[in-house]
């Protein structure tokens, strides 16, 4: 019995080949096909696709997003493995830099910041400060305008004349020199109210009057020291162009408009006044389809309404 107890069995299975290994080459052979598709799709659209557009599509890869959008250079061109290179792993001296301001860009600022020094100037400047409700300055289509404009109580000439009263003197001749500090050349265009202008003469009326106290206006700009040459057209406008269109015989109508042109409107007049034709129509069409006009702010009325009747 005891021998019988303690006897061991051992049973022994016979294996068998080509049993059941799972499912992975089933993922995998799927993800083979997926990549083939993929590939072939894009052979396919590089089949159909331009050599500009193939250029296009690699230089996309080629470029960061940052740098397409910022400019500079590509950081594929870096000797550095640290993004920026050099001692600051934050700089980025080297992989992208600003675009270079343009010409109309640099112009426009050069005009921002000679608006501050003149509004600076009238706030502080003794000749200015009394008469400051009746200097107006802006940035136009055109350039820097600045607007001497009359009042009842002190008129910038004398009455139905070209001559320029005291104050408006000290006033050109004191903004004369100012006015060199920029490369920009200007106009200045005179302007009347609707008051009919009569004196016995009828050869001589607003257009004639308006024209002679801007070619006065000129002369005292030059006696206090402005060049000569930054001139480039002296006009009157009669009563044509009101500063305030609700009442045409407002005094602040009878203006001085002295306009530093931009670079852009400076080489248009410059071209206008050389006879350069074919310029002249080409820039026209071009100011025409870009729906403005190189001369809309002294060629459109505006309207203005002041605070004050001296404002």
């Amino acid at each position: 019995m005891s021998a019988e107890k303690h006897r061991v069995i051992i049973k022994k299975v016979a294996a068998h080949g080509g049993g059941h290994h799972g499912g992975a080459w089933k993922i995998a052979y799927a993800d083979f096909m997926t990549a083939m598709m993929a590939f072939f799709l894009v052979m396919w659209l590089l089949a159909i696709s331009t050599p500009k557009q193939r250029a296009g599509i690699a230089e996309h890869f080629r470029m960061p997003l940052k740098v397409a959008l910022s400019g500079g250079e590509k950081s594929s061109l870096s000797s550095s493995v640290i993004p920026g290179g050099g001692p600051d792993v934050m700089a980025t001296e080297g992989e992208v830099q600003k675009a270079d301001p343009s010409e109309e860009e640099l112009d426009a600022q050069r005009l921002a910041d000679m608006k501050q020094k003149l509004d600076a100037l009238i706030e502080n400047s003794p000749v200015f400060k009394q008469f400051r409700s009746q200097i107006l300055i802006d940035i136009t289509t055109e350039g820097l305008r600045l607007q001497l404009v009359d009042s009842d109580n002190r008129p910038m000439f004398d009455l139905a004349s070209a001559r320029v009263v005291p104050h408006m003197r000290a006033i050109l001749r004191e903004l004369g020199p100012k006015l060199n500090e920029l490369p920009n050349k200007m106009t200045l265009s005179g302007h009347t109210d609707a008051i009919v202008y009569t004196n016995g003469d009828k050869a001589y009326g607003n257009w004639e009057l308006s024209a002679d106290r801007a070619n006065a206006s000129r002369r005292e700009l030059v006696i206090g020291g402005m060049s000569e040459s930054k001139v480039l057209r002296v006009v009157g406008l009669s009563d044509s162009m009101h500063l305030n269109n609700a009442d045409p015989r407002n005094p602040i109508n009878r203006r001085i408009s002295i306009i530093l042109l931009n670079r852009q409107t400076q080489e248009r007049i410059e071209r206008e006044n050389s006879g350069d034709g074919a310029a002249v129509r080409a820039s026209v069409l071009k100011a025409g389809s870009s729906g403005t006009s190189g001369a809309a702010s002294e060629m459109k009325p505006t309207s203005f309404k002041p605070s004050s009747p001296t404002q």
